[in-house]
């Protein structure tokens, strides 16, 4: 298991997410096969910011739950820069709400999905996305979460 650094940053008011010591334990279990010391960045934003992002970099509408952006050089010296995810809190809270998920079961969820992003996983083809969600919910079911695809 690798050293983590997590760089927290909340910029938004109103919203508050779980606590930095779960969120460390979601980080590190979607790290778990990595050696030496990773850092990652992780922002949660409010929908003006997280709308105006994915604007910006998806040409999309409208503030989404989670976007990733993974560093181009990522080894300096003995850290692994990994990469910064952005969480949207009212559309986190919103989904998880109306999914009637466990509490904090959605944010590990999109914390997780956000990592595999950084470390190359995608869901463009129906293939790519059955390995990503396959990986999303052995995680998750090993932190004691339920199928988020169920």
């Amino acid at each position: 298991m690798p050293r983590l650094h997590l760089d927290l940053v909340l910029a938004c008011v109103g919203y508050i997410p779980p606590p930095r010591p779960m969120l460390v334990r979601w980080s590190k279990a979607a790290l778990a096969d990595l050696r030496g010391t990773v850092r990652l960045g992780v922002r949660v934003v409010g929908e003006s910011e997280g709308a105006e992002l994915n604007q910006r970099y998806r040409g999309r509408v409208g503030p989404t739950n989670v976007l990733s952006f993974p560093y181009e050089e990522q080894d300096r010296g003995k850290t692994r820069f990994l990469g910064d995810i952005v969480l949207c809190a009212p559309v986190v809270v919103a989904e998880e709400v109306a999914a009637g998920c466990p509490e904090n079961a959605h944010w590990a969820h999109l914390l997780i999905h956000g990592i595999l992003h950084l470390r190359g996983f995608d869901h463009h083809t129906d293939q790519d996305a059955r390995i990503m969600e396959g990986r999303e919910t052995q995680l998750l079911q090993g932190l004691g979460f339920t199928d988020p695809y169920r």
